[in-house]
């Protein structure tokens, strides 16, 4: 049993980008899917589909542009040990604003763009770059 369903998701897709994989399939959540489908948003994958009844996997499909992955690097950076809260003026940019930010707010998960506009702070749960 993993502590951080969140950090293994991410490694999960960190590894399956790094060895050229299609698509792949993790325990689901409503967590990890609003993640995935922001990502979809975003363009950083091409897929995501909810797959079984009783025990329900998450599916998501990479996407790849002449055989590179889109996703060069992807990171945790609230942990369960260490949350890391922001206020929205103090938004980190990712990659000089090529990355993106994936904030936990009361609004929802929104990109660090979103958050701005919308003016509202909270958990930042990764970077993708």
């Amino acid at each position: 049993m993993y502590t951080d369903p969140i950090a293994d998701m991410l490694t999960r897709i960190r590894n399956a980008s790094s060895s050229r994989k299609a698509d792949l399939a993790m325990p689901h959540s409503k967590l990890k899917e609003n993640l995935a489908r922001l990502l979809l948003a975003e363009g950083f994958i091409s897929g995501v589909q909810v797959v079984g009844t009783t025990k329900k996997l998450l599916q998501v499909t990479l996407k790849y542009v002449d055989g590179q992955s889109v996703i060069n690097g992807i990171k945790r950076v609230s942990k369960p040990g260490q949350r890391i809260y922001v206020p929205s003026d103090k938004l980190p940019h990712t990659s000089s604003g090529f990355g993106l930010s994936i904030v936990s707010t009361s609004q929802g998960l929104l990109t660090d763009k979103q958050a701005r506009k919308a003016k509202v702070g909270g958990e930042i749960m990764c970077q993708v770059w």
